[in-house]
């Protein structure tokens, strides 16, 4: 193995995991997030059901990307945890309370709008605050001799506010665009109707977000200059993504418009990483500072080279037994 950097193999392996869990548990949470402002409640029975049979498993991504991070980049938990608690606490609460709506909404009639309310909020509260942990990200973390030494909540600032707004903004978008694909009838259509104001919202919040990095990371900025040809084509690319979906929507095309949002959130993430290559706790330290002992790696990898086919596996099965449209009165009960 001395001719691999297993470093780099497992920066590519919690990369792929991250993107994974954000594109296929987004559109859930984005669901969510549209939940109040769905036109009646069998709308919001379609919006859950659609995605009632795989939300758990699109989640598999979060423990695999979590797990992966404790094990080959230990540096990356001390300094995380401490500076990241509040937020990770937030979205790990709304996962919870989103979760155990799934499963108590369709039992409860008494009861259901607070169950609403909980898929609802959940899925804001989550969004929002992996959102921020992006922004914390970017704007970088106070570290000392590999430990934090920063307070509590300066996580917390304007710029990270507009990230977890963002996301939740993108998830929306995400959302809508499966609705789009799943659904038919007066709940296609107003999926319909709402994807081009969350695609201009998204893009407004992108712009600001754009603008505003250079001031919170110079290190990115001079970044974005220095590899100008590798780096610009992937805002480019995602760019190109909004002008598909904008036309796919005109069109009203089915499948384009999900796929054109999952273009836009992956050219996007691979953007960020290049803006970021090779540091994996800002400011300063890389992969392979916080790196474990090659042995460790090595047997995690070991072992993560046989769960990712089966996960793949499972998850591509799943969505092709759940494929077609979800139909009012029908799904899960």
């Amino acid at each position: 193995m001395e001719m691999f950097d297993l470093s780099v193999i497992w920066a590519l392996i919690i990369g792929f995991g991250v993107i994974m869990y954000v594109v296929m548990d987004g559109f859930d949470l984005g669901l969510g997030i549209l939940y109040p402002f769905a036109p009646d409640e069998d709308a919001r029975d379609v919006m859950m059901n659609s995605v009632a049979p795989v939300w758990d498993g699109n989640e598999t991504w979060l423990v695999l990307g979590g797990a992966g991070l404790l094990g080959a980049f230990p540096l990356v938990y001390s300094v995380f945890l401490p500076a990241l608690y509040i937020g990770v606490f937030l979205m790990l609460a709304g996962l919870i309370f989103r979760g155990v709506a799934f499963e108590f909404r369709f039992k409860s009639r008494r009861n259901r709008r607070w169950w609403n309310r909980a898929f609802c909020w959940g899925s804001a509260v989550a969004a929002f605050a992996q959102g921020a942990v992006v922004g914390a990200y970017i704007q970088g973390f106070a570290v000392k001799d590999f430990a934090y030494v920063g307070g509590a909540l300066d996580w917390l600032t304007p710029f990270t506010l507009l990230t977890g707004l963002g996301l939740m903004t993108g998830y929306a978008l995400l959302g809508a665009t499966w609705l789009i694909l799943k659904s038919e009838g007066h709940v296609q259509a107003w999926a319909y109707r709402i994807a081009p104001a969350l695609l201009v919202a998204v893009l407004v919040v992108f712009a600001i977000i754009s603008l505003w990095t250079p001031f919170v990371n110079p290190d990115v900025w001079a970044r974005w200059f220095d590899r100008i040809q590798l780096i610009w084509v992937f805002p480019t690319l995602a760019m190109a993504s909004a002008a598909w979906l904008w036309s796919a929507v005109h069109r009203r095309q089915e499948g384009q418009p999900f796929v054109a949002t999952l273009g836009m959130f992956i050219f996007t993430y691979l953007g960020l990483v290049a803006s970021k290559w090779p540091v994996i706790v800002p400011p300063d330290y890389t992969i392979w500072d916080a790196a474990s002992a090659p042995e460790s790696q090595l047997f995690l990898l070991i072992g993560v080279l046989f769960v990712i086919p089966i996960v793949l596996a499972y998850t591509a099965w799943t969505y092709w037994v759940f494929r077609g449209k979800v139909k009012v009165g029908e799904g899960y009960h």
